[in-house]
């Protein structure tokens, strides 16, 4: 079979996008994913993503198989590309400069800006630990600056749902920290029964925050969306910078707002097409 496919990435985190809007079911199965992620011998990428058709009243349906063929629930970096995707879909007979997605992580919304950018709304971040999930403190409670024991230290975690699980650590060099090899200690910690993301952040200034990230079931990537909207909620619970901030990752800067007035988060950022083909 003959699949076509267009790559995009946001700030370096980069997706094969597929046009599944004919089928509510992927067309390729998790372990071809992977095969597709490679980038020795595959096309190379974090991730594969699927539009879907809407559902539930819905414009469109997003699934996404990671580079290792697990399935997260959404991915920040990945809608940027779905809904700048979706514009070039539909091109000439496109109606609207917004999409309401449906994800396994609730309705995202990317709309697109004038400027090229795709601004978010990410809706509201989850602060239970039963939400996010994880067993440090009771389902009932909020986890901020909790101690936890990774690779014989301890570390002040806060942890926050954007959908996904998110753990943020805050360290004075960002680039001091051995990533590759403290990452999957804490994807895989028992305290996260689905395991979970990590990022680490260098607060440089209230409005400016520096990262980098484990993603689960990518491991190192050159940016993470999701990633960046938890670490400024979880410098706003401990009070470390502002509820608007740039997020600086290895792949270039996002602007990341925790709205005051209804309590949603905002990511705003770009999604560019790098090429396309067929497999």
């Amino acid at each position: 079979m003959e699949t076509e496919f267009t790559k995009y990435h946001g700030l370096g985190n980069d997706f094969i996008l597929i046009d599944n809007r004919l089928s509510s079911l992927p067309l390729l199965t998790p372990e071809q994913a992977v095969k597709l992620c490679d980038r020795h011998f595959g096309i190379g990428a974090d991730g594969v993503i699927f539009a879907l058709p809407g559902e539930n009243g819905t414009d469109y349906t997003m699934r996404i198989f990671n580079s290792d063929g697990s399935e997260p629930e959404m991915c920040g970096n990945g809608i940027r590309c779905l809904g700048r995707f979706l514009a070039d879909l539909e091109g000439e007979s496109r109606t609207k400069d917004s999409y309401h997605i449906h994800t396994l992580a609730g309705v995202i919304t990317p709309q697109l800006m004038a400027d090229g950018q795709v601004k978010v709304d990410m809706g509201l971040p989850r602060l239970l630990a039963g939400e996010i999930p994880t067993t440090l403190g009771t389902a009932q409670t909020k986890v901020i600056n909790q101690p936890l024991e990774v690779a014989g230290k301890t570390w002040e975690v806060t942890c926050v749902s954007m959908g996904n699980p998110h753990c943020i650590t805050f360290v004075e060099d960002v680039a001091a920290i051995d990533l590759e090899m403290i990452g999957p200690q804490f994807e895989h910690h028992p305290v996260f029964p689905q395991r979970t993301n990590t990022e680490f952040i260098q607060v440089v200034s209230r409005d400016y925050l520096k990262m980098r990230v484990w993603e689960r079931g990518a491991g190192i990537t050159l940016a993470c969306g999701t990633g960046a909207c938890a670490s400024l909620v979880a410098g706003v619970l401990t009070g470390k910078c502002d509820r608007t901030a740039t997020v600086e990752l290895p792949g270039g800067p996002l602007q990341i707002e925790w709205s005051q007035t209804n309590q949603r988060i905002y990511m705003t950022g770009p999604a560019q097409r790098v090429f396309t083909g067929q497999i």
